[in-house]
């Protein structure tokens, strides 16, 4: 009888996204004030290094950008594609980020689910999805 542990033995949540930029004021006001992310830390406990979070609203993950993170701060801005942001009314999620000036897509039906991209200044990609099946 086997006694390694597996995956399915315990949980794991993935809590924390990597986000790479090349200006952090300006990713926050982009992130907080055009999208609705809250700002959950903005540390620099040294001059060379500085951390901030932020959290989407109602979402259990969160994303960190910062500086003098070693091969963190390393990662290409803009590289980052494709992150979901699940929403109840992507309609209402796709107005709100258009009336704060975010570029996005036009709000595509995949088959039952409705997607609609935009990017963050870097160029970094998010999607917002919603699953008409779910109610």
């Amino acid at each position: 009888m086997s006694s390694q542990k597996s995956a399915a033995d315990f949980e794991m949540k993935l809590e924390v996204v990597m986000m790479p930029v090349t200006d952090i004021d300006r990713a926050i006001a982009f992130y907080r004030d055009q999208v609705g992310f809250h700002l959950d830390h903005d540390v620099q406990p040294s001059e060379t290094v500085r951390v901030v979070q932020l959290t989407p609203p109602g979402s259990g993950c969160s994303i960190v950008m910062g500086t003098g993170l070693g091969e963190i701060s390393e990662m290409v801005p803009g590289s980052i594609r494709g992150l979901h942001l699940v929403v109840k009314d992507i309609a209402v999620a796709h107005n709100a980020l258009i009336e704060n000036g975010v570029a996005i897509g036009d709000i595509l039906d995949m088959g039952g689910v409705l997607y609609a991209g935009f990017s963050d200044p870097d160029g970094n990609t998010w999607t917002f999805q919603q699953m008409l099946n779910r109610g």
